[in-house]
């Protein structure tokens, strides 16, 4: 198969390089420092599953040039996804797969819309890394896994090929029978760890040692599954159990990405997390204080990265009466 990696950030690079190893044909979409090294010297991956190298790698800056893939892996930040649906559109063709990898939940809704509902997948991974330089993808902590399937649930050959691909590549993946729940399973855990991890600066093994902040992480995760319940989306009913104990068994020097632009001062995916939370719960009816309370201590931040004022994003604000 033909692969594009579009954002070869941790994600996109870790998994994209999975697949190459394996024996796919996989172009790494990148830019600045990052793409230069990976043109030059390869794509290095440091993991606790094993080091190893893409090189040479196939790498560029322009998907036109890319021509038509089979799959897409789509590894941006959840704020980039509308302006990359548009510059994937020159490698698609009629069987071409995207699949998303965000932390939220609507990104498939997004992608269908300038993509087509046959073209996109839902998807999710898991793991813990980051770029630790230009060219190199440090793993580490969490067992990679990735999930994917079309939303509704009917069968996809190209998907199947990538299961078997991914499989052969040494990756825990799967094709879910109910991804849009997988998707909420997830948000579940990420959203109550990169806000909480965000408002009080602290990796993970802080954050859960303390009752006080430990019983915050649950509240968020609460008002959650009461918005996934509003929702129809069914959960099972110790999720919160169930991420709390991975939670506990997360790397103790563990921090969201979400967590790390933000005290970085650069764009974070807030809205597409706490803030995508608060306005699906006006939405649907469902009071989340927590979520609330998270979003508007956290927005004078994110604006600041972005550099907007305030009746710049008032078409955005999730209180629909501020």
């Amino acid at each position: 198969m033909r692969i594009a990696v579009y954002g070869t950030g941790s994600v996109g690079g870790y998994f994209g390089s999975r697949l190459a190893q394996a024996g796919e044909n996989v172009v790494f979409i990148a830019r600045g420092e990052h793409l230069k090294a990976i043109q030059n010297d390869g794509l290095h991956i440091e993991s606790i599953k094993g080091n190893f190298c893409i090189s040479p790698a196939q790498a560029t800056d322009d998907p036109k040039s890319v021509g038509k893939v089979d799959v897409v892996l789509l590894g941006v930040k959840a704020w980039q996804i509308p302006e990359a649906a548009q510059a994937i559109l020159p490698m698609m063709k009629a069987s071409t797969i995207v699949i998303p990898l965000q932390n939220g939940v609507e990104a498939p809704e997004q992608l269908m819309m300038v993509l087509g509902e046959d073209n996109v997948l839902g998807g999710l991974c898991q793991i813990s890394a980051y770029i630790a330089a230009p060219g190199l993808i440090r793993h580490v902590g969490v067992e990679p896994h990735i999930a994917f399937a079309r939303l509704d649930g009917k069968p996809n050959p190209v998907a199947e090929q990538l299961l078997q691909a991914f499989l052969k590549g040494g990756v825990e993946a799967e094709i879910s029978t109910d991804i849009q729940a997988a998707m909420w399973e997830k948000f579940v855990f990420i959203v109550s760890m990169s806000g909480v991890g965000a408002i009080t600066r602290q990796p993970i093994g802080i954050i859960r040692r303390i009752p006080e902040t430990r019983l915050l992480l649950e509240k968020v995760m609460l008002e959650i599954v009461a918005l996934a319940t509003a929702k129809g989306i069914r959960l099972s009913q110790d999720i919160v159990s169930v991420k709390m104990a991975f939670i506990d068994h997360m790397p103790a020097e563990s921090t969201a990405s979400m967590q790390r632009d933000i005290m970085a001062g650069l764009p974070s995916e807030l809205d597409a997390q706490n803030g995508a939370v608060v306005r699906m719960g006006h939405q649907e009816g469902v009071s989340v204080p927590v979520n609330e309370f998270i979003y508007d201590c956290l927005l004078p931040q994110e604006m600041a990265a972005r550099n907007l004022r305030k009746e710049q994003v008032a078409d955005k604000n999730p209180h629909p009466n501020q």
